[in-house]
């Protein structure tokens, strides 16, 4: 069942997207090559925990950190580790969400370290500019699959591959609440979006093919072709006065 927000609860869902967001920004903000993914998701526990709030992943259905990071070829789910180093030229997703309030707050960013190449420069500016494109979908009246046609037609535009297996989602109360929002998809088709429903539209984007495969540790998912991915996600809350981004970083 899709749950409709009432404005109190919508702005209880705005205190905990800005901590998200500001997490999320700055973690981005403290990578530096020579540090290890453990090092950064401690980072980001620690500035959730500060403000007040739980991070959501942390435990979530067994995961064992805070936020998920994921370099290179890792699509999602990385686990943060000890061993694993960033490097200058990574590309490192970084998922998080955060829990205050009784109310989640889910958001996604992918950042350069120091100087990338330009096949990962433009693969990182071409699923962002999707997940705006799939943003300015966010209207009531339209449909969930406005929202996925717009992301679908802007990636595959430039040759990329629409990661299938995971999907965007509602977000609220429950971390992963109704209606699935996939990153593919028929305009006019799905659910219709109202006023007061908030949604995690998030594009998976590979450089190369959909495919993809989950590592032995049950979480990480890496790209089958071995190309680099990227991964763009806000918080949106569907209202009379279009889109609102409720994981937009206020810091």
């Amino acid at each position: 069942m899709i749950s409709v927000k009432s404005e109190s609860e919508l702005e209880k869902m705005r205190v905990a997207g800005e901590i998200a967001g500001n997490a999320l920004h700055f973690g981005g903000q403290s990578i530096k090559p020579g540090m290890s993914t453990y090092e950064l998701d401690k980072i980001i526990h620690d500035y959730i925990v500060k403000h007040g709030a739980t991070p959501s992943f942390l435990g979530y259905g067994g995961f064992p950190a805070s936020a998920c990071i994921s370099l290179n070829n890792k699509v999602i789910h990385g686990i943060p580790s000890k061993k694993e180093i960033i490097k200058e030229g990574d590309i490192v997703s970084i998922d998080v969400g955060a829990f205050i309030g009784g109310f989640h707050g889910d958001t996604a960013y992918t950042f350069a370290v120091g100087r990338i190449s330009d096949e990962a420069s433009e693969l990182l500016r071409v699923t962002e500019e999707s997940l705006y494109k799939g943003i300015e979908q966010a209207v009531a009246g339209h449909r969930i699959g406005d929202i996925s046609h717009a992301v679908e037609e802007h990636c595959t535009a430039h040759g990329y591959g629409v990661v299938r297996d995971y999907v965007g989602h509602g977000v609220g109360v429950k971390l992963h609440e109704a209606p699935e929002v996939p990153n593919f998809g028929k305009a006019g088709h799905g659910p219709r979006l109202v006023n007061g429903m908030t949604i995690a539209i998030e594009p998976m984007i590979n450089g190369k093919g959909a495919e993809v495969k989950v590592l032995p540790d049950g979480w990480t998912v890496l790209t089958r072709s071995g190309s680099l991915s990227a991964h763009f996600e806000h918080t949106v809350a569907i209202t009379p006065n279009g889109p609102v981004l409720l994981t937009r970083p206020t810091l």
